[in-house]
């Protein structure tokens, strides 16, 4: 049986808030084992232009398709793996709140119930630096535009919050900070 394929182009933002954009022409993007691009390409001010780019390199109008494989494809461009997790391989809706199967329905009780700790991945006697480094990392793994979780990354800021606000609390047998009269 042979399988329709329609010409596609990914576009994403980069961290310099210009547009990216990669396209397959002569077959559909794959998972595993990732399919590279046809071309690709950056630096466009704007989805469109990014789109014109990307159509005029193939000579042919192209379906525009989830950013995901554009970031993917940025992530092997930059030697990571093109998924750094299961969440990242699998389109997005316009809604955050996609159905979820009955494993995910599982582990979410688990996941409610780590402490602000676990999240972020440190000890209760953790410094503010070893916080905020622990924080940065943790941002990094599971943000959406890296591939990660918006909900897990979600998790990760409020968790952040709530450390900080444990740390500055004073506590018994820890001395509260006292404010220098300036």
């Amino acid at each position: 049986m042979s399988e329709l394929f329609a010409p596609v182009c990914s576009i994403t933002i980069t961290k310099r808030r210009r547009f990216f954009w990669a396209a397959w022409w002569s077959g559909p993007p794959a998972h595993v084992p990732f399919r590279k691009p046809d071309a690709e390409g950056g630096a466009a001010a704007t989805r469109e232009e990014a789109l014109a780019a990307a159509e005029k390199r193939a000579g042919m109008k192209l379906v525009e398709i989830d950013p995901l494989w554009a970031r993917a494809w940025i992530r092997i461009l930059r030697g990571e793996p093109a998924w750094p997790s299961k969440v990242s391989r699998e389109p997005r809706g316009r809604a955050s709140t996609a159905a979820r199967s009955p494993e995910e329905e599982a582990a979410r009780p688990a996941e409610a119930s780590l402490s602000v700790w676990d999240v972020l991945g440190v000890g209760r006697d953790v410094t503010e630096q070893e916080l905020k480094a622990a924080y940065r990392r943790r941002a990094l793994e599971t943000h959406p535009d890296h591939g990660g979780n918006e909900e897990a990354f979600r998790r990760v800021v409020r968790a952040y919050a709530e450390a900080q606000r444990r740390l500055r609390r004073p506590r018994a047998g820890r001395p509260a900070k006292k404010k220098r009269a300036e």
